[in-house]
This record gives C-alpha cells, structure tokens and sequence, in this order.
C-alpha cells in the first residue's frame, strides 16, 4: 500500500465525503502524463528482530505455532501491557492500522519485535571476530545487519569518505529471489517493480551521503527486468552525475528461457559523483595485444601431421579454469586421435584446422610444457574451435631476459601479462565486456566450490576477475580507497579489493553488508526440520549489529 493511499483511508476515516472527494482529484492527478520515473512510495519495510526482547510499547508480530510451515499472522501489534502469569510473561495486544482494532492476549516467547523504517533506531557494533593476517595494514569489515540500518548507521562514521560502492542486489526476477515487509515478492504481485524501486531508493538516498562528493562512483549490476527502471532511478538519486551502461556476457553459452531471447550478459550500470573518472586500459593488459602471441598451431600445408615428428600431441586444458595442465605423448602417424582419454575435468586439443585437417604444434610437448610453467604459453577459448593456443617465440623470451618487454602480471589462467616499456597506449574501455575471465560459472560459482569445499551454495556468485576490473577502473589510482558493498554476498568485492592491494601494495579497504538472510529453499528446509530460520542481522532499535573483521 502506497503512503497516499494510507492517507486517503485515514481522511475517509475520519471524514466520508472528504476522502471521497480527494480519492477523486487523485484519479485525476493519476491520469495526467508526467515524464521520469514514476512509482508508489509504497509503506515503509519493517524487519523483525528476533534476538530483542519484548518490552511494552513495542511493536511485535505473532509467530506461527512451533513445527508448522505457514508464514504466520503479518499484521503488527502494539504491546500495550506486559504482565507475569504462572511465572510467564504474557502480552496484551492492540492491532495497528485497522479501522476496527482487535485486541489479543499472547505469550511473550510467541512474539517477534519488528521495526519499520520511519522508526527511529539507535545502531551499534558489536565485534564477533577477527582475523589479523595483513600487518599494519587497514582492517576490512563485515557488517551483519540489515542494510538500510547499517547504512543509516554508517553515516556517523563514513559520510563523503566512500570512494566506489559496488553492489549487486535482487534482480527482481519473480523467483522469490528477494523480500518486502518480510514477504517474497511474487511475480504477479501487482507492485512488483513499485515495491522493488521503493526499495531501492531509500538504499541509494542514504548511499548517495556516503560518497565522496569530489570523486566517487557507484557501480551496479542489473539484468533487463530492471534495468530501464533503475537507470531512470540513478537518474533521479543521482542527478549531477554522470549515468553510463556497459552490457557485459557472463555466461557465453546462455541461460535458455521459454520463448526469449537466451540470456548470455547482465548491465552494469555508472554513477560518477563530482570529478570522478575511469582509468583507461593499458593495451594489450587484458589480452596480451602490446606483445603479439603467435599461434601454437602450423597454418601451411608444409606442416600437416606428419610432416615433423614429436609436433602432433593432444594439449590438456582444465575447462573450469581454462589453465594448460599438461600434454599427452606424441600420437604415430597411424594412431586416431579420439582414442586420446583427457584427464577429468579436462578437454584435449589438438591442432586442427577448422575443415578438421590435422597440423602440428609449433613446438614439441615438452618444450610448451616449459613455456607453460613460466607463463609463456596459453589457452585462449574459441566458440569455433574450443581453444585457440598460443606462446611467447624465443625472441620475445629474449626481449623479456634483457628487459626490452616486461612482464607485468599474470592472468587468472596463469599465463603473463606482458607488454613493452616504451610506447604503451592507453584506450577507454567499450561499453560491450566478452571476457573470458568474466564468466561467472566458472570464476563463480565453480571457483567459490574450490574454496568451500563443504557444498555450501551461494546463488548467483558473480566472477571474481569481473568485480575487480570493473572496480579498478575507480580506484587503481586511489590506492586508500575505502569501497563499499551493502548487497554483500560470498564476499566477491572484498576479495577483488584484497587482489587489487595484492597487485600494487595498496591499503584500500573494504566494508561488506549483510543480512544472513536464507534462501526460499534454505527456509523451507529449516522449517521442515523444526529449526528456526530468521538469521537477520541486528541494527535494531537500541540494539546492534555483529561485526567480523579481517585484516589481509
């Protein structure tokens, strides 16, 4: 229900005809045409707070019965008295924002404070644990609180000091993948995309305080269920800076729907505050186009299979992390190549031409096994071919040895990144990313599989390597940044933050929100097995919020 309709009920309440006579002019007001956003400024949300004790004057919801599945009463009530019985304490009830109040008499335990948004609140920070593995370098932090609060809260302590913000919050897809006032929003919810605007305006008012107003930028990741809605939004939240898009693939092989386009990119979408700018790529630091990587396969006919012993060979690439692992014996002239078995995990290439015509590699097995181990060789993915492969020539491993190149870093799959002193250009980065290394299936999900081995889940993970270039671009010349991620998740952000401080001995730090809150899925099954599963955070009033802290 939208705030003006709260209002009209109240009017009419209190008098017929004038509610009437206003619902009336409201119509009319409805029906005229009004350009930018539009939305219901629906009720503020509320978010129960079950670890608070029950206190008169406190406003509480009535849990469903122990063991069952139901979502339970959602109205709210007003603790008017509480009283003890038989050594219980027991609570008197009156209903709010009814016309005809009930009233109800209830055993405190049964109860769960709730605070709505336009309460007033008095946040804390409590420290639940620490992990020191950086030195003297600055802390990073875990909040684990409901975001709107922990942003309210951090205003105190962080207003103009945050100089990126990345988030990634529900994409509002209808899948239950996020709550309003404590329900699912549903796909034929009626104010599905109001509710989720409402949402996410108040969260971004309150972020807008805590960027540095001279240079700053806001970063967030959408897919086209709101896209449109939420860069109107920026528009209106932001309206002196500088709003951009970027469409970025993050599953190359597509998310196939029912009568839609297959899915293979999200958006991200820009806010640059005050002077802020995007620092330009190095070329060739992506994709090693300063120094040319020549082919590992033969291209003239000269070279087919057969023609040089030892050069026809199967090379091993993980597929998950797209890393040459090793290479096979060399195949004799009449050996079929497909009786070759690759190592689990792994896809075996050979060099072939498009038609199938059997080459040879341009160097021997052991020799790119070489190549590989001092990050000389690499996998490239092809959707024509699988894998492209290519190397570094011995005079380029020269250039490297009397310092005519530079080896400047390494790419996720191990291979250098290398380019030459003298004559290095810089571009923008284009507003379309196809990067391997951001594909999210396997710098995500499989990648957080490795570090939690457990079977631990976590929807959605976005690719490592793809948070960290996108927040490079904004603090790789601030090397104190403070970057903020209120929709924190796996904790992806701080992890890019801590490569970022790895790469160039920055002290950049991270600040990560979150609410703990389980899956649909995860509080079915709690349900079912009798456990609780409200794990929201605190940020309540008179109360506080946990706070982990890591130093690396």
């Amino acid at each position: 229900m939208s705030r003006l309709t709260e209002l009209l009920r109240q009017a009419r309440k209190a008098d017929k005809q004038l509610g009437d006579d206003l619902e009336k002019e409201f119509a009319a007001l409805m029906k005229r045409r009004t350009f930018g956003l539009v939305f219901e400024q629906h009720q503020p949300e509320a978010v129960e707070l079950p670890g608070r004790a029950v206190r008169r004057g406190d406003k509480v919801r009535v849990l469903p019965p122990r063991g069952e599945l139901t979502q339970g009463d959602q109205r709210l009530w007003r603790v008017e008295q509480i009283e003890r019985v038989d050594g219980g304490r027991v609570a008197h009830l009156l209903e709010l924002d009814a016309e005809e109040p009930e009233s109800q008499v209830v055993l405190a335990d049964d109860l769960v404070v709730v605070a709505e948004f336009n309460d007033r609140i008095y946040p804390g920070l409590v420290e639940t644990g620490r992990v020191e593995r950086g030195g003297d370098k600055p802390f990073h932090t875990v909040i684990n609180a409901e975001n709107y609060h922990a942003l309210e809260m951090l205003t105190y302590t962080h207003r103009g000091k945050v100089d990126a913000i990345y988030i990634d919050p529900p994409y509002n897809t209808g899948a239950k993948d996020w709550k309003y006032n404590n329900d699912y929003v549903s796909s034929d919810d009626d104010y599905r995309h109001s509710k989720w605007l409402a949402f996410m305006e108040r969260r971004l008012e309150v972020a807008r305080d805590l960027l540095n107003p001279e240079s700053s930028a806001l970063v967030v990741t959408i897919d086209e269920k709101e896209v449109h809605r939420l860069a109107l939004l920026l528009h209106q939240v932001f309206p002196e800076s500088r709003v951009q898009m970027v469409s970025s693939v993050i599953n190359p092989t597509g998310a196939i729907r029912v009568n839609e386009f297959t899915r293979t990119n999200e958006y991200i979408l820009v806010a640059l505050v005050g002077a802020a700018s995007i620092v330009p790529d190095a070329v060739g630091l992506q994709e090693g186009e300063s120094v040319r990587w020549n082919s590992l396969r033969r291209f003239e006919m000269s070279s087919r299979r057969g023609s040089r012993p030892g050069q026809f060979y199967a090379v091993f690439v993980d597929s998950s992390s797209h890393r040459i692992v090793g290479v096979s014996s060399a195949l004799a002239d009449d050996v079929d190549r497909r009786s070759v078995e690759p190592p689990a995990g792994c896809v075996a290439v050979f060099p072939l031409k498009p038609d199938g015509t059997e080459m040879i590699w341009g160097l021997t097995g052991s020799a790119l096994m070489s190549r590989v181990t001092s990050g000389y060789a690499r996998a490239t993915p092809s959707r024509r071919e699988g894998y492209s492969l290519y190397y570094l020539t011995s005079g380029k491993i020269d250039d490297i040895a009397n310092g005519e190149i530079e080896v400047v870093g390494k790419n996720p799959d191990g291979s250098a990144i290398v380019e030459r002193p003298l004559g290095i250009k810089t571009t923008m980065p284009l507003s379309q990313w196809d990067r391997p290394s951001h594909n999210a299936q396997a710098f995500g999900t499989k990648l957080l599989a490795r570090l939690l081995p457990d079977g631990r889940r976590f929807p959605f993970p976005k690719s490592l390597y793809a948070v960290e270039d996108v927040v490079r671009y904004f603090v790789k010349d601030k090397p104190d940044a403070v970057i903020l991620d209120f929709f924190s998740g796996s904790g992806t952000t701080a992890h890019a933050v801590m490569r970022l401080n790895k790469q160039d001995g920055g002290r950049r730090q991270c600040i990560s929100v979150t609410n703990n809150e389980v899956s649909a899925e995860e509080q079915r099954g709690l349900r079912t097995s009798g456990l609780p599963s409200m794990f929201h955070g605190a940020g309540e009033r008179g109360g506080s919020a946990s706070l982990p802290v890591l130093s690396c």
